[in-house]
């Protein structure tokens, strides 16, 4: 048997109520998530890599990820005076998968390359994070 008027019914418009709570908590997810970055771009990470974050705004919880050829580079994020000295302080995460992906917190991260002296070669980056 068929309803008359063609008019939505209260299941309709729970349904419908259901589906927009679930799209805009999926919204609230994404913008959550952060923005992934490959860093130098398609060059990825290489000597060219430290003027790479002029001109982007990067926020904590933003995704950095370093490409590169693993027997021939490395990252390691480091502190302030590791970066400043190219050398690698106690307790510095090293990475050497050649698809490092890492997460920006608040504030500045340093990061460098330990192999072959490429760090003293200018291979090291700084990034700052809102």
């Amino acid at each position: 048997m068929t309803r008359g008027g063609g008019g939505a019914s209260a299941s309709d418009a729970i349904v419908a109520m259901a589906f927009t709570i679930a799209c805009f908590c999926c919204s609230i997810l994404a913008a959550d998530a952060g923005t992934t970055y490959y860093v130098g771009d398609s060059n990825g990470w290489s000597f060219g890599s430290p003027s790479w974050p002029n001109g982007k705004h990067f926020h904590a919880g933003d995704t950095l990820v370093f490409r590169y050829v693993p027997w021939i580079h490395n990252v390691v994020a480091v502190d302030e005076d590791g970066y400043n000295g190219c050398t690698t302080p106690p307790g510095s995460r090293t990475y050497t998968s050649g698809n490092d992906r890492v997460t920006l917190a608040r504030g500045d991260t340093f990061f460098l390359c330990t192999r072959y002296g490429h760090c003293n070669l200018g291979m090291k980056l700084v990034v700052y994070a809102a």
